[in-house]
């Protein structure tokens, strides 16, 4: 199956040690975003592999922005772009247990202004489905080492195996997304999770 796959080209598929610098690049950019259009924003957090210590991560900085409604986000978008940051579009995350355009699963995204640090910002809805994976899959891999380390190594092999195909690396880790989010739900009952701001 995998051999009979033909993906594109794209930049190089480049992962880096975990920077520390990475959280405080986060809180700048946040900051920037809430003082645009703070009051369209129930919370804002880091998310994705820069957001955990110890993880290996592309040099690219993931922003979780969560809106009341994604059918009333005028307040949210119009501040952003009038401050740079890069019109996106409507799109949807992939989870094979939910119908391919299921509202659980749609966002908006942008990206930064041009010159920027590279940042890719999703806004996503309150209460659904995809809001709750970023951060619950973000604080298990901050909270549990061995699932950690394993995600890492898994990271590492599939950007050797697709080295210039961000299309055939995301084919690799997709399937293993999910199946941590299944120990990490989990977890969270057990720890009775919830996640905690980033940014007061």
């Amino acid at each position: 199956m995998l051999a009979q796959q033909v993906f594109q080209k794209s930049r190089a598929v480049v992962l880096v040690s975990h920077r520390e610098s990475w959280a405080g690049e986060f809180s700048e950019i946040a900051r920037r975003i809430c003082a645009a259009a703070g009051p369209a924003i129930l919370r804002i957090d880091h998310i994705g592999s820069t957001a955990v210590p110890d993880l290996c991560a592309k040099d690219v900085i993931d922003i979780q922005i969560t809106v009341a409604d994604l059918d009333d986000v005028t307040g949210l978008t119009h501040p952003l772009w009038q401050a740079g940051f890069r019109q996106g579009a409507f799109e949807y995350d992939v989870y094979h247990a939910l119908p391919e355009h299921s509202d659980e699963l749609r966002k908006l995204y942008l990206r930064e202004p041009l010159g920027g640090r590279r940042t890719h910002i999703h806004v996503r809805e309150a209460g659904r489905f995809n809001a709750r994976f970023a951060l619950l899959f973000r604080d298990y891999l901050r909270a549990y080492a061995p699932a950690r380390q394993e995600y890492e190594l898994l990271k590492s092999r599939a950007a050797t195996v697709f080295p210039d195909s961000i299309e055939g690396y995301l084919f690799l880790k997709e399937p293993v997304f999910h199946l941590i989010y299944q120990a990490a739900e989990c977890w969270a009952e057990k720890v009775r999770w919830k996640a905690a701001p980033e940014l007061s």
